[in-house]
This record gives structure tokens, C-alpha cells and sequence, in this order.
């Protein structure tokens, strides 16, 4: 995402205990240890659940000593976590890559987007994307069945002829984001009557209570269908591609490629209503995330 002064708080104030995590990751000379990979995640059910995913598959397919940390941060934090060496491999999301992290503009094509982080990410970064796991988790806007059928939304376009009644509830990383609110509004010309930051588990109470009218929301969200709501159609295809991949520095692959190797196991492995479902798993049903990953590597062979 793009670094707002917030967020530039935020990765400040984790310096320190990135640093922590390095130093507990050193041998007697300083030198981080090199049969250990540090798994990160970002701040939400989806990536909790990845980073799970990809620490269990590591644990199981390599001999190497495995550190998984989830809900380290948002993009930015797990991002200088890799570059700095603090952290080894997270699942990032080729949109955020090519927008939020290069700064590059939105590109429709998802094999596209894929190509060019995929060829520039080692050169700028020393980070290498891995191959595309299946799912497209890309922003939406939702709204419920009231609100759809009281203003006859059927897609983004049509929020701005109601946009003064419309309070908007989103979470702090879309309200920051080129690709999210910002970028949204001038697009789709809309000025809603209030906007509400709140944490992202905050926002279908809001939506359902009636707080808000209208939220950003992941397509693989498993509370979409728990809770009946609509999505409106991206009528102008604002959102750029959001399909998930790992990505890992480059010296990690160079000196031990057998982390590639098993990663790329998860290629195409889940589609979109597969991802809502293990979603749905952790925030409706209440199941750990770690539990839900481990479930779905034994059921689909990849762990014993």
C-alpha cells in the first residue's frame, strides 16, 4: 500500500520487534541462522490462514526449522519485513504488488500483472514470486439485501446517485490505498456522506446493524454468504487483479531452492469459493487457522 503517515508509524514502531525477530533468529556470530524460514502474515483471517498453509507445507516437505508469525501487519510492515530479512516468505497478492508496492497503475490483464511483478520484483527487491496458488481475492464493494433493493444497486456506478444518504465503513488499509477508497471516489465520482475506518471484523456488524450502508469486502469472504449481502458489480473495473502467490527473498531460494520447490506445490491448488469456504471456516465457524491449513494440506495430499 501506499505509506501514509500512520503507516509509517506502524513500521517504525515494529522495527523493533522485527529486530527482535532476527536477533532470536541468529547464531553466536549474528548472522541470521540459515536452516531457519520466518513465515509472515498480514493482518486478516485470509492471510492468517496462508501463512499457516505455508508453514505446515514447509515443516513437512523440508528439513528446515520453521518460524510462523501471522497478523504481523499490513502490506507495508510484511513487505520490509522481507526486504530487511526479518521475515522469509508471505503470501502477497500480484495487485498490491504491481499498484501498492511498485507504484505502477492498474493493469485488467491478470496474467499481466503476474508477469510484471514476477520479472521486476527480483531486480528492485531481491524477492521472487513463486507460482499463483488460483484464487483472485480482489476488493468489492457489499451492501445487504435492503439497501441493494431500497436504492436499486446493482453496481458501483450507481452508489453516486445516493451517495449523499451512504455512510461508507471501511478498514484503515482501503481507505489509504491508490487502489482502494481513494482511487475509488475519483473514479466512480462518488462523495458519500460519512466514511467510518474501522477494523476489518467491525465492518459486517456495521453493515448488518445499519451503522453503515456500504463497505469494502474480499471476494473470498466467507462472511459474504453468511450474512446475505450483495456485491456490486466493479461496472468501470476499477480493482485491479488480486491473485494470491507466494513470495519469498531471493538468497532464501538460492540457498535452499527446496523452499520453492514445496510452495509450488499450492499452484492452482484453490479457486476462490474454496478460499471463502476455509475463510469461512475461521470467522463463522470459529476454527483455528492453523487447524483449518493443516485440514486442507492433509485432504489434498500435501502433508501426511
Amino acid at each position: 500500500m501506499k505509506t501514509t503517515v500512520r503507516n509509517k508509524l506502524m513500521v517504525g514502531a515494529l522495527a523493533l520487534s522485527l529486530a527482535a525477530m532476527t536477533i532470536g533468529c541468529s547464531d553466536s556470530s549474528g548472522s541470521k541462522a540459515s536452516d531457519q524460514i520466518t513465515v509472515v502474515g498480514k493482518n486478516f483471517t485470509e492471510q492468517d490462514i496462508m501463512a499457516n498453509l505455508v508453514g505446515v507445507l514447509l515443516e513437512e516437505n523440508t528439513d528446515l526449522k520453521i518460524k510462523t508469525k501471522a497478523f504481523l501487519g499490513g502490506t507495508d510492515v510484511c513487505f520490509s519485513a522481507l526486504k530487511t530479512g526479518s521475515a522469509d516468505v508471505y503470501v502477497e497478492y500480484t495487485g498490491t504488488g504491481l499498484v501498492n508496492i511498485m507504484g505502477e497503475k492498474t493493469i485488467s490483464d491478470p496474467d499481466a500483472v503476474y508477469q510484471k511483478v514476477k520479472e521486476q520484483f527480483p531486480g528492485k527487491y531481491q524477492i521472487e514470486w513463486l507460482e499463483p496458488i488460483g484464487f483472485n481475492n480482489t476488493y468489492a464493494i457489499a451492501v445487504t439485501q435492503e439497501t441493494s433493493q431500497k436504492y436499486n444497486l446493482k453496481t458501483v456506478s450507481d452508489l453516486q446517485a445516493h451517495q449523499a444518504e451512504i455512510v461508507f465503513g471501511t478498514e484503515q488499509e482501503f481507505l489509504d490505498r491508490d487502489d482502494g477508497l481513494k482511487g475509488m471516489k475519483s473514479t466512480y465520482g462518488l462523495n458519500f456522506k460519512d466514511v467510518k475506518a474501522m477494523d476489518a471484523g467491525l465492518k459486517y456488524q456495521a453493515l448488518t446493524s445499519g451503522d453503515v450502508q456500504a463497505i469494502d469486502a474480499f471476494t473470498t469472504d466467507g462472511r459474504l454468504a453468511k450474512n446475505n449481502l450483495v456485491l456490486l458489480e466493479d461496472d468501470k473495473q476499477f480493482f485491479p487483479p488480486y491473485y494470491a502467490a507466494p513470495i519469498v527473498r531471493s538468497e532464501v531460494l538460492k540457498q535452499h531452492p527446496e523452499v520453492g520447490e514445496a510452495l509450488n506445490k499450492l499452484a492452482g491448488k484453490i479457486d476462490e469459493k474454496q478460499m471463502a469456504e476455509l475463510n469461512a471456516q475461521v470467522d463463522v465457524e470459529k476454527k483455528k487457522a492453523k487447524d483449518v491449513a493443516k485440514q486442507w494440506l492433509e485432504q489434498n495430499g500435501l502433508v501426511k
